[in-house]
């Protein structure tokens, strides 16, 4: 990738490492899963009356809403009430290897020996991270992985949607995403009207920085880079979150400089580091290793 689109790539992940710490305090004043159907009713209501889609682009917009609005984002929000932000941004990074892997193993993209060795120690960096003291719990850290597969599975959809825009794509997967969570918000959350009606400055600047900024900017400019390049050179990327979040954690909220945390954040910038250089001269090597 060009320089100005590697800046682009880590400007995205700067503002999702503080979305992480925004949502963590927001999610304690509105239920989760309706925190996520809010913030996708804003998306909605700022992007979708600027665009169009056809008929054939909506099967693969549908599922987007379903993979990228419930499953990723829905799960996400939900265990951030039962797990650490830091760690939280931690195991969803397994979202990158999955689908490094999805992406070797479905679209016969090259990896090589190299990125195999930077995906290897970045797994490492990210299994030192999760092993520290704030390990989330069983209900955790499924619905951690479960996020992360729903973020692995929409970065390979949208990389066969070319004939999308990227703040199409954000719209109107946002606007069918909406009724999916308030229905899950329906089922699964109680006192949600009431939790509104006292919610204070973190619970609103949750949805509303979630939706502005990590949303319709983050996101319209991570699709736009899928949508240039292969997901093996912009999905690594968002490995770095966890070493911001941490940062963000330390900063911002008072977590305390976990050793085990600093060592894993370290080992996973070496494993990006791997994956993201480039052969000097044309591979040699199988498409996948």
């Amino acid at each position: 990738m060009p320089l100005r689109d590697k800046l682009l790539a880590l400007a995205v992940v700067g503002v999702w490492a503080l979305n992480m710490i925004v949502i963590k305090l927001g999610v304690a004043e509105i239920p989760p899963l309706l925190t996520t159907a809010l913030r996708f009713v804003v998306v909605s209501v700022l992007v979708v009356p600027f665009t169009r889609v056809s008929r054939a682009q909506l099967p693969g917009i549908i599922l987007v809403s379903f993979t990228f609005g419930t499953v990723h984002f829905g799960l996400l929000f939900a265990a951030l009430e039962h797990a650490e932000a830091g760690t939280s941004a931690v195991v969803i990074q397994l979202g990158a290897p999955i689908a490094t892997v999805l992406a070797c193993l479905l679209l016969k993209e090259p990896l090589g020996r190299l990125r195999s060795a930077g995906l290897a120690i970045s797994l490492a960096g990210i299994l030192i991270l999760a092993a520290g003291p704030t390990l989330p719990s069983p209900l955790g850290l499924g619905l951690l992985v479960a996020s992360a597969t729903g973020w692995a599975v929409t970065n390979l959809i949208v990389n066969r949607l070319p004939g999308v825009s990227p703040m199409t794509m954000m719209g109107w997967s946002s606007l069918f995403s909406v009724p999916q969570l308030f229905l899950a918000s329906w089922f699964f959350e109680v006192d949600r009207w009431g939790m509104i009606e006292t919610a204070g400055l973190h619970g609103w600047m949750a949805v509303i920085y979630s939706a502005i900024g990590s949303s319709i900017l983050a996101y319209g400019i991570w699709y736009w880079l899928l949508q240039r390049h292969s997901v093996n050179e912009v999905v690594p990327y968002s490995m770095l979150n966890p070493l911001l979040t941490v940062l963000f954690g330390i900063v911002l909220i008072g977590d305390e400089p976990s050793p085990v945390k600093l060592l894993g954040a370290l080992v996973m910038v070496v494993g990006v580091a791997l994956i993201l250089r480039k052969p000097a001269a044309p591979p040699t090597l199988p498409d996948t290793a």
